[in-house]
């Protein structure tokens, strides 16, 4: 046995023992999750050494990645504490099956021979499944199965379509690329809002590091947008006195937002006369609605 797995036998001696029948230079682990973190993560690597040398369907191969499960199972409870808050009567013994599933997919993923720290990889899979689940299965109100599934069918789109053309996707492109018709992903779209709903009550906060705040002392206030509404109200008549030219280009600039040097060359005058042009225009608006 190599001074890794050695240790790690010493420092666990009520869950571990060995056996000859047992993969080569593993030791046995009678109770993989009484395991503590520390030594799991220790036993980890050379689980994961072993692992990827054997065959699939094997007996080894199952008592390898089984006991790989079992004792890293600490980090899907230290990823499901997070969503306590978010349960909506959803079991934690729920969530910590789904999040399960992220452990088993990370570790059928990982690669020991790349150096990375296997926490690296799992807590996001752990995480995502747990936040899929909630994707998935959370409704505030109830809709039709088929509008579910499209809901759900729709959000795998948008991911997809993301990835592939670096922005959100457009309706249209959300149609074509389900192969269904607008009017129908509309109406997904639309269904989507009947996902989830909080209550006032609830904090808005899913981490335990900073103070939550109920979601209701959030809410009611003034609308940022309120002033620059009433600038544009303000600014719309005095953009009407405006000399034609003048609207021109200052559409040209903040429009269009062509520069000073490709105004003057599309009107046939100077960069300096469009500068002029400008400041003079901006410093009349500006006191016109000072003056308002």
């Amino acid at each position: 046995m190599d001074t890794l797995t050695t240790h790690a036998a010493d420092t666990t001696t009520e869950a571990v023992t060995e056996t000859p029948q047992l993969p080569t230079h593993l030791p046995r682990i009678a109770e993989p999750r009484e395991v503590a973190p520390e030594d799991a993560r220790a036993l980890s690597k050379a689980f994961f050494e072993r692992l990827r040398t054997l065959d699939e369907g094997t007996h080894e191969r199952q008592y390898v990645r089984n006991t790989l499960i079992e004792m890293n199972l600490s980090l899907v409870q230290f990823a499901a504490r997070r969503f306590r808050n978010r349960t909506d009567g959803t079991d934690i013994e729920d969530i910590i099956q789904v999040g399960t599933i992220g452990l088993i997919k990370a570790i059928d993923r990982f690669d020991p021979t790349l150096g990375n720290e296997f926490t690296t990889l799992a807590l996001p899979y752990i995480t995502g499944e747990i936040k899929r689940h909630f994707r998935d299965t959370t409704w505030a109100v109830r809709v039709p199965r088929r509008l579910q599934e499209l809901r759900i069918a729709l959000a795998r789109g948008k991911e997809e379509l993301h990835a592939v053309l670096d922005r959100a996707p457009t309706v249209r492109e959300l149609a074509e690329h389900l192969d269904i018709t607008e009017e129908e992903a509309v109406e997904g779209l639309v269904a989507a809002n009947g996902h989830s709903s909080q209550p006032l009550e609830q904090d808005t906060d899913e981490s335990s590091d900073t103070a939550a705040r109920p979601l209701a002392e959030i809410l009611g206030n003034e609308d940022p947008a309120i002033e620059l509404f009433e600038d544009f109200r303000t600014l719309a008549p005095l953009l009407n006195q405006l000399e034609g030219r003048e609207r021109l280009i200052l559409q040209m600039r903040f429009g269009q937002e062509m520069t000073q040097a490709q105004i003057g060359e599309r009107l046939g005058i100077s960069q300096m006369q469009i500068s002029r042009l400008l400041t003079r225009t901006l410093t009349r608006l500006r006191e016109g609605m000072l003056a308002d």
